[in-house]
């Protein structure tokens, strides 16, 4: 009877052996799974935070660009405003009217340039017809219709209907 109760005893702890060490190894397998799992999603976020950290090196150095960029064109802002403070454009005009717009359309024509330019485009387009330098020598009216060469603008000019 002792011998009976020593197998039972024993196929018992068999037993018990083998459901341990079956849910022992369905739990090593889920985890061996979980841990791949997680491998990956740190390897995504360490490539993640790369990638964010460069573009934000990229972002301050455009940043500081802009800025540069900004400080310039405030700067000639300011050097265009102390000159047209410094001119006496009505004593320009009364003096040398087709010299004063001579000067007036090449600073406009080179600021056309450069505002072209800056926006990318091409220097080799034409200017505007507007900005087209005049042949006509002698002092002319910019308004070309008009038969008089008087510059004076409390004159009547009109326009021949055609």
């Amino acid at each position: 009877m002792l011998s009976k109760v020593l197998i039972g005893v024993l196929i018992a702890m068999l037993g018990m052996g083998y459901w341990y060490y079956t849910t022992t190894q369905k739990r090593i397998s889920i985890l061996t799974e979980n841990n791949v799992k997680l491998e990956v999603a740190a390897k995504v976020s360490e490539d993640s935070i790369k990638a964010l950290t460069k573009q934000a090196e990229t972002n301050q150095k455009l940043t500081l660009q802009l800025q540069n960029d900004l400080q310039k064109a405030e700067a000639y802002g300011d050097n265009l405003r102390k000159k047209l403070r410094e001119l006496d454009l009505l004593a320009d005009a009364i003096r040398d009217a087709s010299n004063l717009e001579g000067r007036m359309n090449g600073a406009t024509a080179k600021l056309w340039r450069d505002f072209m330019e800056s926006s990318g485009n091409s220097t080799d387009v034409p200017l505007p017809n507007w900005l087209q330098s005049d042949s006509r020598k002698g002092n002319t009216s910019s308004n070309p219709d008009t038969k008089s060469d008087s510059t004076s603008s409390s004159e009547a000019q009109t326009s021949p209907a055609g």
